[in-house]
């Protein structure tokens, strides 16, 4: 077989031994299982003959991207990992029809970086798009600090090429904003997690870069007042709020101790703090007045100041150069080392609809009183979509206790409308939670179309669905 495989790809890009060892652990460096080879495709006529091979052979293929996974999905224990690392090209950026043609390894910030040059921004932005790549992206639908006013990835992309687990290449990389010629399988292979197909190619849009960026910390009395923020600000700006991310004093208090030369957001110390962007994206917003203002950045410091004049926020500091705002957004994007800097930890990703944001995390706040009140909660937001990370130190190492903490939460979630996953998808970690809280239909119906599609359940096998 590992012949067959080097006359396919060559020698050099099916790596076995010490070779595998980057591919066996998952972005914090924990073991996660040992592959039987991994494979280098360059073209999507590599991974459809990988593809072909393994079903007939019954070997299991496991794709990866950038491997910044968070739920275990990348977990190759006896199987071939397809590593998209090679297929990484940007084939074409559009700028009049604001589309890009990218392969399925595009690191994110090469996306970035690519557009940029022509004034248009792909507005998918995580602290992990340095190495994360748009194929694991559209695989976990991931989503990111700006959702709130672009997306999740599953909105931000028009078409893919994909190859299923028979070796058989789909292609649907329309460039289409509309296209109702039948069931849209993009859509389903988008969040999959590479049991249905790897995604090769995708056409993805871009929007026009934000001229000019206003960004502030904001102290609130409480998360449920942060909402009347959010909406206050979306309504005097015409809706150009682009992050809005929550963070607890705990979690300010843990980035000061874990980060060198790092300032706290206020003089005073605050239990709710709130990072807001504006981006201006029409001229009259960007370019500064007489007195060398940028109008956006005016226009949200009045607004503050009228909030906090009428009590409704207790702080508030506007970034008065880009330096400043780095600073803001890096204590935000610090979030994976602060919420694992202690261990034991518990971390789960979790959304809730927007406005019982305040009572999901008073009943998180009794979870943790009930069964350890010394424990610290650490939890981040991209609170203008309702997507919280939860994030809890418990005092003493109890695996147990993690686990309650972290399945009574997703128990509340769920109770209150919300889900057990937001954007890092299921992997197998998040298998208990699809058994206890998705809906049996539901859960049919998917069953039905994973065995269709991969009758010998060759693709990322033990991933997503329970039982299967």
């Amino acid at each position: 077989m590992l012949d067959r495989l080097r006359e396919i790809l060559g020698a050099a890009n099916v790596l076995t031994g010490k070779d595998m060892d980057p591919f066996a652990c998952d972005w914090s460096g924990a073991p996660q299982g040992t592959p039987l080879a991994v494979l280098r495709p360059g073209s999507t006529a590599d991974v459809a003959a990988i593809l072909k091979l393994a079903n007939e052979s019954r070997t299991p293929v496991v794709p990866m991207s950038g491997n910044t996974c968070l739920s275990g999905a990348t977990a190759a224990e006896g199987a071939w990992v397809v590593s998209m690392a090679r297929m990484n090209k940007i084939r074409e950026i559009r700028p009049t029809g604001r589309i890009a043609i990218v392969e399925a390894g595009a690191i994110l910030a090469n996306i970035h970086d690519a557009v940029a040059e022509h004034d248009l921004i792909f507005p998918l932005f995580f602290g992990a798009r340095g190495s994360a790549m748009i194929g694991g992206a559209l695989s976990t639908n991931a989503g990111g600090s700006n959702v709130l006013r672009y997306g999740n990835t599953r909105d931000l992309c028009l078409g893919i090429e994909a190859v299923l687990p028979d070796g058989e290449v789909i292609d649907l990389m329309r460039q289409l904003h509309k296209d109702n010629s039948g069931y849209d399988l993009r859509h389903l292979l988008i969040g999959a997690e590479g049991t249905l197909g790897i995604i090769t190619a995708a056409v993805i849009k871009l929007f026009p870069a934000p001229l000019a960026n206003a960004t502030a910390m904001v102290a609130v009395p409480r998360v449920g007042d942060a909402l009347e923020l959010l909406n206050r600000l979306q309504q005097e700006t015409g809706g150009a709020v682009q992050a809005f991310e929550y963070m607890p004093r705990a979690y300010i208090e843990t980035h000061l101790l874990q980060t060198k030369d790092a300032r706290p957001p206020f003089d005073e110390r605050h239990d709710v703090n709130i990072m807001v962007e504006v981006g201006a994206t029409a001229p009259r917003d960007a370019v500064p007045d007489a007195n060398g203002q940028i109008p956006i950045a005016a226009h949200l410091e009045s607004v503050l100041a009228d909030l906090f004049e009428e009590g409704a926020i207790l702080d508030a500091v506007v970034a008065q150069n880009e330096t400043q705002r780095r600073e803001m957004w890096e204590r935000r994007e610090a979030a994976a080392q602060v919420m694992t800097y202690q261990t034991p930890h518990v971390d789960r990703d979790i959304a809730v609809p927007v406005d019982r944001m305040q009572e999901f995390l008073d009943q998180v706040a009794q979870i943790i009183a009930d069964l350890d009140p010394g424990a610290q909660d650490v939890s981040v937001a991209h609170l203008g979509d309702g997507n919280l990370h939860l994030g809890v130190f418990p005092t003493r190492d109890d695996e147990d206790l993690c686990q309650r903490i972290g399945d009574l939460a997703e128990d509340a979630a769920v109770a209150l409308g919300g889900s057990f996953s937001a954007e890092h998808g299921i992997g197998w970690r998040k298998r208990p939670a699809m058994a206890r809280h998705k809906n049996p239909g539901a859960m049919a119906a998917m069953r039905t179309i994973k065995t269709a599609l991969d009758p010998n359940g060759i693709l990322n096998p033990g991933k997503v669905l329970p039982d299967i």
